[in-house]
């Protein structure tokens, strides 16, 4: 049953990866990024790798989507001027 929920997963982190890659708006980029850093979040659970899955959500899905947001407010910003 594990198995089947880590190829799901794997499944649905190719999709938003995807979508990360072909979406037009930068912020929906970064969304779809976030969501593929939370999915792999599960899959290493499923690895029983805790201490990586911790690592990886502070760092991967909550450090870098907010660089990556306050990057895109300040190009905005930039942009405005």
């Amino acid at each position: 049953m594990i198995e089947i929920i880590g190829v799901i997963t794997g499944f649905i982190m190719i999709l938003f990866a995807l979508m990360a890659i072909e979406s037009k708006k930068l912020l929906n980029s970064i969304v779809f990024l976030s969501i593929t850093s939370l999915l792999s979040v599960v899959e290493f659970i499923i690895m029983k790798a805790p201490d990586v899955a911790i690592t990886q959500a502070v760092i991967g899905s909550g450090l870098m989507t907010s660089i990556f947001v306050f990057t895109l407010m300040a190009m905005k910003k930039s942009g405005e001027k």
